[in-house]
């Protein structure tokens, strides 16, 4: 009965948001909502009551047991693999289907279906940015080279649809009656598309954004703002001598081209998203062998974007994290390894300005000929509304994303984005290999397949083993190739190739007897190819990197401590001056009360804590008023890291970037400093004129919302520390959606937590029953768990042969 009062109490709130999200004319129809045989009461319940013994499976060759433990968990025993993604399929579809395909048809370009029209620019975006194009090249590769992946692929997606048949209206999860449509058929295709919007999140380009700033400020500025080698480089791999004979890079005799100023470009990949992972020797360790740690940051929504599972056949058995969609587990381990992944941020999107023949855009210069373009019609359905035809040019280097039809006035026109992302690739089988590898031969063999998004792969193993491999499809470029927008119609722009996959830089069981990644410069300056991007990060990678050269003895608690770790390196290198260049002005009234608390700051951003506040609010208003005063003109451009500005800040005071042209006085580092304190100041007093005390978690105020985000009643408050830059990464909308602590060895230990629950239904205690604990610091045990044994389940259901 408590399920159904929790419905009836948001039934207003959900009408209500669901009309501020669709127009009054897609409102689902109210007598199906209310309906009590098929309305939203049926999803009163908790996924506990009434589970079903056995269910016939059509296609199975033997019967499959799941085992669900006291966190809806799902132990799945198969005898063959064929059947063991079958009901892999089937289990995640019973849990997670809105969300499967929400997210797909988010991806794909046709939320329009569903929505109507307020969705038709996202849904243009997607299709321009060519993710559907990218899902049917990989899934013509594996229909050509990789029909075994391609079958396992199509198990999953026999369960899901065997799941969906047997879906009654009643049934039916919440979302779909609310936006009123019903799911349809899955297939591999939707899967790889799934995959192609996690290289969509994790892949950055600012190639718009450098020409806007160049064109504005010169060389000079983008030399001293934008190092692409800091002094203090901590790299994920570094080497006194690499191992190979790299390709030869031919730097051609051209220039960038003249462009003018862009105002209206689409958005790039969200700062911030990451991840950490590291492995230790067993050296460092109390048990002598290797414990492995990964915590992905991506958004935080509910349902949450993982779901732990764990899979077995005879040969073996794996656990952790899975991203509904994808077959396999993403990020776990196995009776013998264990592995975790973090973005590798390289610059894999570039842009080519194409110059057509005429209006017509048939053909295309290349070289001095004309090449005749590939023209495709578009359609995409509207709900309440004609369909949208779209017209999208491909070239050579790939779709024409920015042309006379798309975006607003200002946009760029005629660039084409070539990226690794649309090509074949098999990143599946990557998974699926890793899933069953036995040692770092496999685990090299496994990850050779993935191509985008870059990733770092951690690795540790029984045997002992611990590594890291830069894993991607990396394109062989000259110094400083893409980092601005290029000429299409000269073949000297183009790659030149790509990196040999035997030249991603790895190490294995390096002397200081750990590996660790936490999306930093990938590799040392003597690294002999050109690696680039806008976003590396320079603080959390340091605190990691410190904390294990420090530590001896390690547990598996001492890893958990640091994923949650809130000491805020960025604030402990930069208060002190900005503290020492304040003027005692502020000393008086309000300004000295928080300029005491900030001098007792010890640097940790815990929950509690108003110290993380006040600096954050002081750093903001330091940049925003500093890059306020450049004269853009409104312009999208690139503004220094949080790393690069706090060294100029030190560094160099008086740099011509400090002065502000709009005065006649000669700005200073130090005026910065002050003009941050004031709107800190202002931003205090209005925080709490509406609020009884300043904590962190209250100002930063994370939250887990719904994927759509207007259904306010179905997310939740999950406030607590950490923050951008530091090793428990979060802001108010992203942070670690995955924690696992696995230690290696004769009887494996694993842990693992992620805010949300098993249950993608939120009328069902699984919804987000772990989100206290994840908050708190806890974690749950993973470890691999036997057929037989009857400790902690919840019930058990056997899949049969139809």
């Amino acid at each position: 009965m408590k399920y159904i009062a929790f419905f009836f109490s948001l039934t207003f709130s959900l009408l209500v948001a669901v009309g501020l999200s669709i127009n009054l004319a897609s409102l689902p129809p109210l007598a199906s909502i209310f309906d009590p045989f098929k309305g939203f009461w049926q999803n009163a319940y908790s996924e506990d009551r009434n589970p079903e013994a056995s269910i016939f499976l059509e296609g199975l060759s033997q019967p499959v047991e799941v085992v669900f433990d006291d966190n809806l968990i799902p132990h799945i025993f198969a005898e063959s693999e064929k059947d063991l993604y079958k009901v892999q399929g089937y289990v995640t579809a019973a849990h997670r289907l809105w969300q499967m395909e929400f997210q797909v048809l988010a991806a794909e370009g046709r939320l329009s279906e569903i929505v109507g029209e307020m969705a038709l620019p996202r849904d243009r975006e997607m299709r321009r940015k060519g993710l559907g194009f990218g899902a049917r090249n990989k899934l013509k590769y594996l229909q050509e080279e990789d029909p075994e992946t391609l079958a396992m692929i199509q198990a999953y997606a026999d369960g899901v649809n065997a799941y969906i048949r047997g879906l009654s209206a009643a049934r039916l999860p919440i979302e779909y009656k609310l936006l009123d449509y019903r799911p349809e058929p899955w297939s591999p295709y939707k899967s790889l598309v799934f995959l192609m919007n996690m290289a969509e999140i994790l892949s950055g380009d600012q190639d718009f954004a450098y020409t806007n700033t160049r064109n504005l400020f010169g060389d000079s500025w983008i030399e001293n703002l934008f190092p692409e080698t800091p002094a203090d480089l901590v790299p994920v791999v570094g080497k006194e001598q690499w191992d190979f004979t790299p390709e030869e890079v031919i730097r051609p005799d051209v220039s960038y081209p003249d462009s003018g100023f862009y105002e209206q470009v689409l958005p790039g990949k969200e700062p911030g998203y990451g991840s950490n992972n590291w492995a230790v020797s067993g050296d460092k360790t109390a048990s002598g062998f290797p414990i492995l740690a990964n915590d992905p940051h991506l958004a935080l929504n509910l349902p949450s974007l993982w779901y732990a599972i764990q899979l077995s056949t005879p040969e073996y058995t794996v656990k952790g994290a899975s991203l509904p969609g994808a077959v396999g587990v993403i990020s776990g381990f196995n009776e013998n390894i264990a592995w975790g992944i973090t973005n590798a941020d390289r610059d894999v999107k570039d842009w080519y300005k194409i110059k057509f023949r005429d209006d017509s855009r048939a053909e295309y210069l290349y070289n001095g000929q004309w090449i005749k373009s590939n023209m495709q019609l578009d359609t995409i359905r509207v709900k309440g509304r004609n369909d949208f035809i779209d017209t999208v040019v491909y070239t050579h280097y790939g779709p024409v994303v920015y042309d006379r039809n798309f975006l607003l006035e200002g946009k760029p026109v005629d660039f084409a984005l070539k990226w690794t992302a649309h090509d074949p690739s098999n990143e599946q089988r990557t998974f699926l290999d890793l899933n069953r590898a036995g040692n770092y031969q496999e685990y090299l063999e496994a990850i050779s397949h993935f191509a985008a998004p870059a990733q770092n792969f951690a690795f540790a193993s029984r045997e002992g083993d611990i590594a890291m491999t830069i894993q991607g499809k990396f394109p062989l470029k000259w110094p400083g190739q893409g980092k601005y927008l290029m000429d299409g119609s000269k073949s000297a722009f183009e790659w030149q190739g790509f990196i040999p996959n035997a030249h991603n830089a790895r190490e294995i069981n390096p002397e200081k007897g750990f590996v660790t990644s936490a999306n930093q410069h990938p590799v040392s300056p003597n690294y002999p190819y050109y690696v680039f991007s806008d976003q590396y990060e320079y603080y959390r990678n340091r605190r990691i990197h410190q904390q294990l050269s420090e530590g001896e003895e390690i547990s598996t608690s001492d890893m958990m401590q640091l994923q949650l770790d809130n000491y805020d390196l960025h604030a402990a290198e930069t208060l002190p001056y900005l503290l020492d260049n304040l003027d005692s002005t502020w000393q008086r009234g309000a300004g000295g009360q928080w300029v005491r608390e900030l001098e007792d700051w010890d640097y940790f951003a815990d929950a509690d804590q108003a110290g993380p506040a006040l600096f954050q609010s002081w750093w903001q208003h330091l940049q925003q008023s500093l890059f306020d005063s450049w004269e853009t003109n409104g312009l999208p451009i690139v503004y220094p890291s949080k790393y690069s500005l706090s060294r100029l800040l030190q560094d160099e005071p008086l740099g011509r970037w400090f002065d502000d042209p709009a005065t006649t006085a000669k700005e200073t580092a130090a005026h910065w400093v002050n003009k941050g304190f004031e709107g800190m100041s202002q931003e205090m007093d209005t925080f709490l004129s509406t609020n009884d005390s300043l904590t962190w978690a209250g100002y930063k105020n994370t939250r887990l919302d719904h994927l759509i985000p207007n259904l306010t009643p179905f997310g939740k408050d999950a406030r607590v520390g950490g923050g951008k830059n530091i090793v428990n990464a979060s802001s108010s909308d992203w942070g670690p959606g995955w924690r696992m602590v696995v230690a290696l060895g004769p009887e494996i230990k694993a842990f693992g937590i992620y805010p949300g629950g098993q249950s993608g239904n939120p009328g069902s205690k699984f919804y987000h029953n772990m989100v206290s604990k994840w908050k708190n610091g806890d974690y749950i045990s993973i470890d691999l768990r036997a057929r037989t044994g009857d400790d902690n389940v919840l019930f058990t259901t056997t899949f049969n042969p139809d």
